[in-house]
């Protein structure tokens, strides 16, 4: 694969798969605009991608919440590359989690502003990338999002309702939107749902068919394919990449 001369927006980009989508598209030779909120992580991690000498990375704090910032980004990608080819929406995370708030609490006990946090992050803030980057992808006439859904989206989760609400609106609702309204101007959208991942060794606990979860590799590639010249049929799709999670039999 050769993405010499492709711009990518990467969010979530300080760590994570962000990351490591950063890494391998710059690798393979194409610019990346990394947006996270962490400042100082995310300045090392452009620093070390630009020592390499291939492909440029240039950060953006970004909060993905916020419709401004996300604005000011893709001003800066255009300014700084010249096009947006490539929009990969990887922030998020369960609120409870990242929020640090215990899974002891029932639902009902949780802070609504818990659930905003994660609602905002997993469902606005693709939507507002989206409603900001095909302005400019209409403009030259090409262009793919990736979202980022998860097993969780087709699951539910009883303790932490706002991360499949949000997903699931990624999966379904919000890729075929994109779709339909991008294809009259060969912009693409496409939704990458993984199982459980190794981004956290919790997630080693997360039983699929195939007895482990994914490397974060694994998931990458599937979305350099369909970034890729032999990805360019697959559009408006949500694809499972879970190890025959979904398709197991659900007991209660």
């Amino acid at each position: 694969m050769n993405f010499t001369g492709k711009t990518a927006i990467s969010t979530g980009a300080a760590s994570g798969m962000g990351l490591l989508f950063a890494e391998n598209f710059t690798e393979l030779g194409g610019n990346v605009v990394m947006c996270d909120v962490n400042e100082s992580v995310l300045n090392e991690k452009v620093d070390a991608i630009n020592k390499k000498g291939k492909g440029k990375a240039i950060g953006i704090v970004c909060d993905v919440r916020d419709y401004t910032q996300v604005c000011d980004v893709r001003d800066k990608a255009v300014e700084e590359f010249g096009s947006i080819d490539i929009m990969a929406n990887f922030a998020g995370g369960t609120a409870r989690r990242v929020l640090n708030v215990g899974w002891e609490d029932d639902f009902t006990d949780v802070p609504i502003e818990v659930f905003d946090w994660g609602l905002d992050v997993n469902l606005k803030g693709p939507f507002y990338f989206a409603h900001a980057v095909l302005k400019q992808m209409k403009k030259q006439k090409s262009g793919l999002i990736i979202n980022m859904g998860s097993i969780t989206g087709a699951e539910g989760d009883a303790g932490g309702m706002d991360y499949p609400t949000a997903k699931a609106g990624l999966m379904y609702g919000l890729t075929k939107s994109i779709s339909q309204y991008g294809a009259p101007h060969n912009i693409r959208c496409v939704c990458i749902s993984p199982g459980p991942v190794l981004t956290r060794a919790a997630m080693a606990n997360m039983k699929t068919p195939l007895g482990r979860a994914a490397e974060p590799q694994e998931i990458i590639d599937l979305i350099l394919f369909v970034a890729s010249e032999k990805g360019q049929f697959i559009n408006g799709e949500n694809i499972m990449i879970d190890g025959g999670r979904n398709a197991a039999p659900r007991r209660c």
